[in-house]
């Protein structure tokens, strides 16, 4: 009896964990890229492989939600090689680079060697590229999985790494006419979401959102 109710609460703690969260909903159901689209593919663009969206050395490009997304709570677990880069790309149209035309919140191994005394503060991991620096680190080394979560709420973004806030952002705070012309999506309250691969390995899984209110 103790061994049988010891089983039940094993069972039930496991079906608990897999539980999706409250008022989110999946992106991807582990075996297809059903509900995305691939814009500006390179080779095999985005594959599916071992239940996760991966990015190949010899594919990239930008894989995009077919739906748009306003205010939202996305969740992620990613991982990549040593020295990788990625981008995902929020409130951000079909065509054109997302990275200006929309928002990109970096995804980089921004320690590797090769970047080092090569890259900006709002160019490392977490930051809204090219206009918001992030304030803190929370990678980990490249090859270990990554949870993330990002929050977009009206002109407020936060980016948060394995448990630490690494963005802070308020898109309001951008004043630098330079800036603000190079990169109109800072505008745009609504878009695709998606991954903005550099042919770099770059893997993803367990992605879910959750739409907020205006």
């Amino acid at each position: 009896m103790r061994y049988s109710l010891l089983c039940l609460s094993v069972t039930g703690l496991l079906l608990a964990a897999d539980k999706p969260e409250k008022g989110f909903t999946s992106l991807f159901d582990g075996k297809s890229l059903k509900g995305w689209v691939l814009m500006n593919g390179k080779g095999p663009g985005y594959v599916v492989k071992d239940g996760t969206i991966l990015c190949p050395e010899e594919g990239g490009g930008n894989l995009f939600t077919d739906k748009e997304y306003a205010n939202f709570i996305l969740r992620f677990e990613f991982k990549f090689e040593p020295g990788a880069n990625n981008g995902l790309g929020i409130r951000a149209p079909l065509e054109g680079d997302a990275a200006y035309v929309g928002m990109e919140l970096q995804i980089l191994d921004h320690d590797h060697e090769k970047y080092k005394g090569k890259i900006k503060p709002t160019q490392r991991h977490g930051a809204v590229y090219d206009a918001i620096p992030p304030i803190a680190d929370g990678l980990k080394p490249a090859g270990q999985w990554n949870t993330e979560e990002v929050i977009a709420e009206g002109k407020k973004i936060k980016v948060i790494v394995n448990g630490v806030l690494v963005t802070d952002a308020d898109l309001s705070t951008v004043t630098d006419a330079a800036v603000l012309k190079r990169h109109p999506g800072l505008a745009r309250t609504k878009g695709h979401i998606g991954w903005l691969g550099h042919g770099a390995n770059v893997q993803f899984r367990n992605v879910r959102i959750k739409e907020l209110g205006n």
